[in-house]
């Protein structure tokens, strides 16, 4: 376990790093037990996904299957798991929210979009990387106020350490990077999806809108729980009808 102070050192030393050197460092620093990546196979994410796995191409990647995807986002994922040889493992809800899910299966993402995120998204997650020591991610500070505040490396709760090599990069240079290695792009983005959820919370928008303007617009709601305060949260009062 890194103390607190090596923490602090390399947060300083890494905001001078570029995205592969960071990388670089955790796969030298982890055992492949260790450490995963989590990844929403949207277009922005693949530029992570082929850094990570051109330097360790039998790393684990976590994928959220939260039941809501749109079929393009499951048909790309299954395409570039196969053509890149990726160790995939798919994430799920508990099995306890099942009846709950199915009897509000249509309003649970309008009506409790918070709700939702948490039963999909954040205890899935909180399950995965339990016994880790590395969660790499792929958020930026210009995504979001939220994410701003971030820092590269972020201790969690137990022993591990949230990772996240591509912080100080922009949507210019992910993009330059996209068209520099000709990877490809989420099928969805060519329609006006700038950031891709999940199709209930999920809307094309102009190209001079903000990159996550279609996410949750007009709910209040910009982030789904992994990358905030929700993630500590480790129960969500269960609905009884």
């Amino acid at each position: 376990m890194l103390s607190r102070e090596e923490i602090d050192r390399l947060n300083c030393e890494f905001e001078k790093k570029q995205p592969p050197e960071i990388l670089q460092w955790a796969f030298d620093t982890f055992r492949d037990d260790e450490i995963a990546m989590s990844c929403s196979f949207q277009t922005q994410s693949m530029a992570l996904l082929h850094m990570a796995t051109r330097l360790r191409p039998n790393l684990r990647i976590l994928f959220l299957d939260t039941g809501y995807h749109f079929w393009e986002t499951l048909e790309f994922r299954e395409r570039i798991q196969r053509e890149w040889n990726l160790n995939v493992t798919d994430l799920y809800r508990d099995s306890r929210w099942d009846v709950f899910v199915r009897q509000h299966l249509r309003t649970l993402p309008i009506e409790d979009p918070d709700l939702c995120c948490y039963i999909h998204k954040v205890q899935p997650m909180q399950k995965a990387v339990t016994g880790l020591r590395a969660w790499i991610t792929g958020i930026r500070r210009d995504q979001t106020p939220q994410r701003s505040q971030a820092r590269i490396l972020e201790p969690q709760e137990g022993d591990l350490l949230k990772i996240n090599p591509l912080l100080n990069w922009t949507h210019a240079q992910v993009m330059h990077y996209l068209q520099e290695h000709r990877l490809p792009a989420h099928p969805l983005t060519t329609r006006g999806y700038r950031s891709i959820g999940c199709a209930p919370c999920t809307i094309a928008v102009s190209a001079d809108a903000p990159e996550r303007a279609g996410r949750w617009a007009g709910r209040g709601k910009t982030e789904c729980g992994l990358h905030t305060e929700m993630f500590k949260q480790k129960e969500w009062p269960i609905h009884e009808e």
